[in-house]
């Protein structure tokens, strides 16, 4: 059986100021707060922009040794390039410190646009060029462009661990045995995602990690789970982990429910 850890996407929320967290914390104090009561935490700023190798130590330092850093890819690399000619971009991505999450370096997420529909050569491309162990991330970090200044970049590791891929897609052409056979064969695993019918949700097991983001039921983003939705969430994730490690966030965040959610369905899985 794999282990199930949950937690939430993201963790510097204005609104969860007073409210999840406690008022007077203080605001650099959340991802340690946050990370007391979670079993991992999603990284999601690398997503907008490339950090820098100090943030990545920070955040790694906030954390029990025992929680997980998942990080979602950059969107320069998904949304902008579309997938086409990214090896120096995502040599890019990889030296800007994610190296220094070392062994809590969790499942890196790559998130495609909802026009983006399953091309299998360009897939079968980019994930031909996904790290796959930490010596690889620093081997592929090293090829960096002079967009990354040498004193931003981290491209060393002591480390030979795996490194493991997920994707989450918003293309209904994605679903189809064609494309969930090659996340397959390349050991990329399929993210559940729940985003209120607006995308498809596929629940396909592609590889030995299970990445769940639950969006919200019935309204985007901001919608909370009720107590029978989470407990159909929870009879999913333990029948998930007999096929290996499951890792759930909530990114319901708009009204201040994901971090709510995510403790009452950790609270069901620990019965």
């Amino acid at each position: 059986m794999g282990r199930i850890r949950v937690g939430i996407s993201g963790w510097s929320y204005p609104h969860w100021r007073g409210d999840f967290y406690p008022t007077g914390l203080r605001q650099r104090d959340e991802l340690a707060y946050a990370g007391e009561r979670f079993g991992t935490i999603e990284v999601n700023g690398s997503f907008y922009s490339l950090q820098r190798p100090s943030s990545y130590a920070t955040w790694r330092a906030a954390v029990p040794d025992d929680v997980p850093l998942a990080v979602k890819g950059g969107r320069f690399v998904t949304h902008l390039k579309k997938l086409r000619d990214v090896e120096t971009p995502l040599a890019n991505f990889f030296a800007s410190g994610v190296l220094a999450l070392g062994e809590q370096l969790g499942p890196v997420l790559w998130q495609l646009p909802e026009t983006l529909a399953f091309d299998r050569d360009r897939m079968a491309t980019f994930f031909d060029l996904l790290p796959r162990s930490h010596r690889d991330v620093a081997a592929l970090a090293a090829r960096h462009d002079d967009k990354l200044a040498d004193d931003r970049a981290l491209i060393t590791t002591d480390l030979d661990r795996p490194v493991q891929h997920v994707l989450e897609f918003r293309h209904r052409s994605f679903c189809e045995q064609d494309a969930l056979d090659l996340l397959r064969e390349h050991d990329v695993g399929c993210v559940v995602a729940d985003t209120a019918g607006r995308w498809p949700q596929a629940e396909a097991v592609t590889s030995d990690v299970v990445y769940v983001r639950l969006h919200g039921d019935r309204e985007l983003y901001r919608s909370g789970y009720t107590p029978s939705a989470l407990d159909r969430w929870a009879e999913k994730c333990r029948a998930w982990a007999a096929a290996g490690d499951v890792y759930v966030y909530f990114d319901n965040d708009g009204e201040g429910h994901a971090p709510r959610d995510a403790l009452a369905l950790q609270t069901r899985l620990e019965r």
